[in-house]
């Protein structure tokens, strides 16, 4: 099986500690966390996925505004450079642990950080990277 992603919630995925919008949100990262460090395939959507679910029934919902897009173009495009391979929607992927770990490392020097420009969360990210990501829940790569 495969479920959806957004490309900004790649980058969003290597810090996530279990805290979020809302109980449910939370609940249902966790269980998105539970398939990726299952190493589940992954299929890339432009716009809401199925972490963005939980929201989408907020009359404020940011999921469909034009900055998350937006957020979501810069992250394919420097994730991309880091995988080495093109990012758009409807492509599957799964991710090892040694692309994990290219992630996380791109992220903490700030190389992958264009589609966190103006997120709430950005502080809260860009400390759990400076902790060497101690307490994520998505795996530590092996």
């Amino acid at each position: 099986m495969t479920f959806s992603l957004r490309a900004h919630h790649l980058l969003c995925m290597l810090t996530y500690l279990g805290k979020g919008y809302t109980a449910e949100f939370v609940s249902g990262y966790d269980k998105i966390i539970e398939r990726l460090n299952a190493r589940e395939p992954i299929e890339l959507v432009d716009g809401p996925d199925d972490i963005c679910q939980p929201l989408l029934c907020e009359p404020d919902c940011h999921c469909h505004n034009d900055s998350v897009r937006e957020r979501d173009r810069l992250a394919a495009a420097e994730i991309g450079k880091v995988l080495g391979r093109g990012l758009e929607p409807g492509e599957r992927i799964s991710l090892s642990a040694r692309q994990v770990a290219a992630l996380r490392t791109a992220f903490a020097t700030g190389a992958i950080r264009s589609g966190c420009a103006g997120c709430e969360w950005q502080d809260l990210c860009s400390g759990i990277a400076r902790n060497a990501f101690r307490g994520c829940r998505l795996a530590t790569p092996d």
